[in-house]
């Protein structure tokens, strides 16, 4: 990950930690999708943000998203490493996994303005 990407990908995470940390679920969980968006074409980080999202699902005891979520663990950074991921997928059980999606366009900024693939 380019090194002018990743307070981006920090700042999400930080964001989802203290929105969970306040019970505001839905808030962390969008913030782990937007790190999922930012993170996903760099095996690292794709792979780490997977793994923040089966812990979100352990924690808020969502079966669907515990099982979802091992899966796209295992292979996710695989994914990235081959550069085969669907471009801006959140990353959750509730979207197929090989499914590209719209970025949303602060990311979509942040992402061409900063050197990222």
């Amino acid at each position: 990950m380019p090194g002018s990407l990743k307070p981006y990908y920090r700042k999400e995470l930080t964001e989802a930690k203290n929105a969970f940390n306040k019970k505001h679920y839905q808030q962390s969980w969008r913030h782990l999708e937007r790190a999922h968006i930012l993170g996903q074409p760099y095996p690292v980080a794709h792979t780490s943000v997977h793994w923040k999202m089966l812990v979100f699902g352990i924690k808020i005891k969502n079966g669907k998203e515990i099982i979802g979520q091992i899966p796209r663990l295992l292979v996710g950074g695989v994914k990235s490493f081959v550069g085969k991921i669907p471009k801006g997928n959140t990353g959750g059980a509730d979207v197929p996994a090989l499914r590209p999606m719209e970025i949303p366009e602060d990311l979509a900024v942040i992402i061409n303005n900063n050197g990222a693939k």
